[in-house]
């Protein structure tokens, strides 16, 4: 990665410059790995952002992207396709760029407008087909008879105002209201108006659409008939309370008439001109919508590049435009071509050129992906990216992710499913629809298609090596035990009189035949204790694994220090981490696997306690401790001194070596005094300067990465840095070690879940079976009145029970018995009568 200065004479040349970078490179993303991966802001500080020079054309992108975004939106509320073209149209020139935006513009105003009409007519519509339904349910109402208004001559304590009020002309207000509002309504009329008002409504059959909400709602058809003009004010101001939709009420059957005939013309006529008016929006989206492919593209191209622009150094007195980028060193030919390219279209006099500048300031990471190493590399980002040509994990992360990934999981027949899937979307990976959904979980899966594809690779591997596929075992080599043995010898009897468990003894000849070829022998899913023997198997694993992945990730470490030259790191934080780590956690792997190579069925009982003999290992016992082996408690206590020596040397060596190492001591290795600056005018000059580093044992990137030389060294910053990562690092082997159970719980927790779901669907289709064959039976007692049905369910049973008893007799006894397992052998349990 070398840092570069571009030079251009001329807007319009830089400008040609860009565009032509990002169609002769790539995509837009490899242009910004180009060049906007780091452009340094030194070249113009003083100005602000919204100071720089094209500031105005990057807003008029993002008012094209604003106006492009309405477009597709309207696009999609049509139901019109989007276009979408196989590649990326190039950067438009800044004229054709202008007729683009004047497109947009005038087609956006268009639009509005349209639009605005069509929800004009469209409200009109809906008002004029409520007034429809509220005419016609509403001549109802009328023929109510006249007694059924109070009477206020009967009434004593009506005063001379109020039996005025019977001169008064008699008024209505009709309309409609919501369906969730008619109860409230008619209370509040009646309170407020003290019963002189009469409320009649029924229900309209149809469900209409609310203007305000757009939902579909049910409505109510009301008419109110009162007396005089107040409380007809009241009445109206209740009715707007309630949003209620109110319609001139008329007062004659001709008028009526003579305006329902009006209302079905203006219906009819409305009904054309917005078919017609949605015929036209469609016809301008469709048109619209062959050409917003490329839009987008181009605007979001011209916006990379104007956002470039202002990034870079405008020279007013020479007239051109200087840019500092990091460039990798593959992709300098391709720059160099680019420039020319752009300067030769544009017609430029004076060509545009390149230097490289020498820095000593870090470059950044540059990580190179392809769509099958995305995806590990986006998990590893996720934690961090590392430094300039520091050792990547991802590489490694494409094996140690799916397969931890599979402890968890660990199932055949799931992984077999998991692995369909991912197939699938691999090999339908350039499908139109799948590279552009919309979808963010079917997008996620997607762009995790290889990473799902290796989960279920190796889930599938683990589901065999666990024995286990949908919560059941899998018999393909026969298993290694044999419990007729048992019974040949008479061994056996006496325990199955007074338990229901029966122990297999390996120590029994004929009991215990072989290992099982592969994977976990398919008896211990039928054993009572299958959990304990598991939960034992996968603990330990988890540990191993665990173990094993941090001392590779501390390893790994090695290469840095090893390349950058930091010896000293080395000798005082690797191998002080490295033996914090195998003294404590890989003796504990290493008693695992000596008690899994030194003791047998024969003598497990006598074994000791891994768990015990881990914590004996810091507590220092004095007597009553069993070992494994002869001189365990020197070897433990002598381990435990060296992890607990290590962490001061993790503490303060590096800090004291450094602080010495800039007072003038000489450091372990050859180091230069300091920095050289080159000016490197062409890759002769660079090359001639990296042979020559090679030759004095020196790496090309060891100014960036060293420590103490040309920088002011702070004793205090570098004890804190690395009290930090000693903390860090020991309670991190700790932690770490116990998130590794993780591997165990997830697996255990999945298996017993799909155990669980296994039953359910076991357990609805015997519930089917017994309904269909009891179906059977009644049946054929219709038919046939033989028997009554209670007689045929126990004649059944009968049958079951005779069948069961027949075969405990036979030789093949093991067959029907439920198996368990114990830690020395296996036990058969059975529940049954006493005089089996």
């Amino acid at each position: 990665m070398l840092l570069v200065s571009l030079s251009s004479f001329g807007l319009f040349t830089f400008v040609k410059l860009l565009s032509t970078s990002v169609c002769k490179i790539g995509v837009l993303t490899s242009m910004n790995q180009l060049l906007f991966f780091l452009l340094h802001p030194q070249l113009n500080p003083s100005v602000s952002v919204f100071q720089r020079k094209f500031v105005g054309e990057v807003k008029k992108c993002e008012e094209m992207e604003r106006i492009l975004g309405f477009l597709v939106q309207e696009i999609k509320k049509a139901d019109i396709p989007l276009p979408e073209g196989d590649t990326a149209p190039a950067a438009p020139h800044l004229k054709h760029m202008l007729e683009i935006q004047e497109q947009l513009q005038k087609l956006e105003t268009e639009l509005r407008e349209v639009t605005k009409n069509k929800e004009k007519l469209k409200k009109n519509l809906l008002e004029l087909t409520e007034y429809t339904y509220m005419l016609r349910i509403t001549q109802t109402f009328i023929k109510r008879p006249v007694e059924e208004f109070p009477s206020l001559e009967n009434d004593p304590l009506v005063d001379y105002t109020c039996m005025h009020r019977l001169g008064a002309k008699l008024g209505f207000i009709s309309g409609l209201v919501h369906q969730a509002k008619i109860e409230a309504f008619e209370k509040m009329l009646w309170r407020v108006c003290k019963g002189y008002t009469i409320l009649t409504y029924a229900e309209l059959d149809e469900c209409l659409e609310d203007p305000d909400t757009g939902e579909i709602r049910k409505w109510f058809v009301f008419l109110i008939s009162f007396w005089g003009e107040q409380i007809g004010q009241k009445v109206k101001k209740i009715c707007d309370c309630y949003h209620c939709h109110v319609y001139p009420y008329p007062n004659t059957t001709e008028e009526r008439r003579d305006v329902i005939e009006g209302l079905n013309v203006r219906i009819q006529d409305l009904h054309v001109v917005l078919h017609k008016t949605e015929d036209y929006l469609r016809q301008v989206l469709c048109k619209a919508s062959e050409s917003i492919y490329t839009w987008v593209i181009q605007v979001k191209k011209m916006k990379a590049i104007h956002h470039v622009l202002n990034q870079c150094s405008f020279d007013v007195t020479n007239k051109c435009l200087i840019a500092e980028v990091w460039c990798p060193v593959a992709d300098l030919p391709n720059l160099r071509r680019a420039l020319e390219e752009g300067s030769r279209k544009s017609g430029a006099a004076i060509s545009s050129f390149m230097n490289t500048i020498p820095t000593t300031d870090t470059p950044p990471t540059l990580i190179r992906t392809n769509k099958f190493t995305s995806g590990f590399q986006n998990i590893v980002d996720a934690y961090g990216v590392g430094n300039y040509r520091e050792v990547n994990p991802a590489l490694y992360t494409i094996i140690t992710f799916p397969f931890l990934f599979a402890v968890m999981f660990g199932d055949f027949g799931h992984g077999l499913l998991m692995f369909i899937f991912a197939l699938l979307m691999v090999l339908y990976e350039n499908h139109p629809r799948l590279m552009r959904s919309q979808d963010e979980i079917m997008k996620t899966f997607f762009e995790g298609r290889y990473i799902i594809l290796l989960m279920g690779l190796f889930s599938v591997y683990t589901g065999l090596i666990y024995n286990d596929c949908f919560s059941k075992s899998l018999n393909i080599f026969g298993s290694g035990w044999n419990i007729s043995a048992m019974f040949e010898q008479n061994i056996c009897l006496d325990d199955l009189k007074s338990n229901q468990y029966l122990t297999l003894d390996p120590n029994v000849t004929g009991v215990f035949n072989g290992v099982y070829p592969f994977g976990i022998d398919p008896i211990w899913n039928l054993a009572s204790n299958r959990l304990s023997f598991l939960n034992s198997f996968k603990m330990k694993m988890s540990v191993i694994f665990g173990v094993t992945h941090m001392t590779f990730g501390v390893i790994l470490g090695v290469f840095n220090h090893l390349y950058f030259r930091k010896r000293h790191n080395i000798y005082l934080v690797f191998l002080p981490e490295l033996l914090f780590m195998l003294c404590i956690f890989g003796y504990l792997v290493f008693m695992i696997i000596f008690k899994w190579l030194a003791y047998s069925a024969e003598n497990s009982r006598s074994a000791p306690s891994i768990l015990i003999q881990f914590i004996n290992m810091f507590l220092f016992p004095t007597s009553g401790m069993d070992t494994f082996y002869t001189g365990q408690v020197i070897l433990q206590r002598f381990l435990f001194i060296v992890a607990l020596l290590s962490v001061p040397v993790m503490l303060f060596g590096k800090p004291l070596y450094l602080y010495w190492l800039h007072n003038g001591g000489r450091g372990i290795g050859m180091y230069r005094s300091g920095y050289r600056l080159v000016r490197k005018e062409s890759e002769e000059e660079l090359s001639l300067l990296q042979s020559h580093d090679v030759e004095e044992g020196s790496s090309p990137s060891d100014s960036g990465h060293r420590e103490g030389d040309g920088e002011e060294f702070n004793f205090a910053d570098v004890f804190m840095n690395q009290t930090i990562h000693t903390i860090e690092y020991c309670l991190g082997c700790i932690s770490n070690t116990a998130s590794y159970l993780r591997l165990w719980a997830l697996s255990l927790a999945h298996a017993r879940k799909s155990l669980y779901s296994n039953v359910t669907l076991i357990l609805y289709a015997g519930f089917v079976l017994i309904k269909i064959l009891l179906s059977v039976i009644l049946f054929l007692n219709i038919l046939k009145k033989t028997k009554p049905l209670s007689e045929n369910v126990c004649w059944l049973c009968s049958v079951k029970l005779k069948l069961l008893e027949n075969k405990l007799c036979d030789q093949h006894v093991s067959q029907y018995l439920n198996l368990n397992v114990v830690n020395t052998g296996l036990c058969l349990g059975f529940t049954c009568n006493s005089n089996y």
